[in-house]
């Protein structure tokens, strides 16, 4: 499957709030398609399958990817569902946004595919890439790559940038300095039911 392109809002409606996804906010309150108002109790199954979902849609993953995740999440000591949150949150394109140096993470993302940022002076063109602690994060001393960060830092985005990052807005250098905590990571999840969701794959 690949990387969903189509309406956002209409995801917005049916799943919740993503901020990754999208700043807009639909003027619509019900689900989506013709049947929105009569909503039944889900299953449990369509639980675990809406919690995936919000991963997917939140972060730009396909089916593959996100299965890669979970396998290496498991490999790790410690909760699996919380592993798996923080290797999320550790992707370059994920670290861009909560930088507040992109709107979103499909914007964040165009940066890093245009060549736009450099990790410790080496020009990363790879979304996936994991930041680890110690990472040095800037923008490419081009005029157009930092007018470009420089209109999405003026532009509304999340309102405080976790505890394990650094901005120097004058320079646009940014420092990680650890691993994302739990309780920073702005999504509203319930990462136990995903891991249930692929518990027999």
């Amino acid at each position: 499957m690949s990387r969903y392109t189509g309406p956002r809002l209409k995801i917005l409606r049916k799943l919740g709030d993503l901020p990754g996804l999208t700043q807009k906010k639909s003027k619509k309150t019900s689900p989506p398609g013709e049947h929105g108002q009569n909503i039944k109790k889900p299953s449990e199954y369509a639980l675990r399958l809406e919690e995936k979902q919000k991963l997917k849609f939140n972060y730009g993953l396909n089916e593959k990817q996100l299965l890669n995740y979970i396998k290496n999440a498991r490999k790790v000591q410690g909760s699996t569902g919380i592993v798996l949150l923080q290797m999320l949150e550790m992707r370059l394109d994920n670290t861009l946004f909560r930088l507040n140096l992109a709107p979103t993470i499909p914007s964040a993302r165009q940066l890093v595919n245009h060549g736009h940022i450099l990790v410790n002076n080496n020009n990363v063109s790879i979304c996936s890439y994991q930041c680890k602690p110690g990472d040095i994060v800037s923008i490419k001393n081009k005029v157009s790559s930092i007018s470009l960060v420089k209109k999405y830092i003026h532009s509304p985005g999340l309102a405080n940038i976790p505890n394990h990052l650094e901005l120097n807005k004058e320079n646009l250098i940014a420092k990680i300095n650890g691993i994302i905590d739990r309780e920073w990571i702005s999504l509203q999840i319930n990462e136990l039911l995903i891991i249930e969701y692929y518990s027999r794959k």
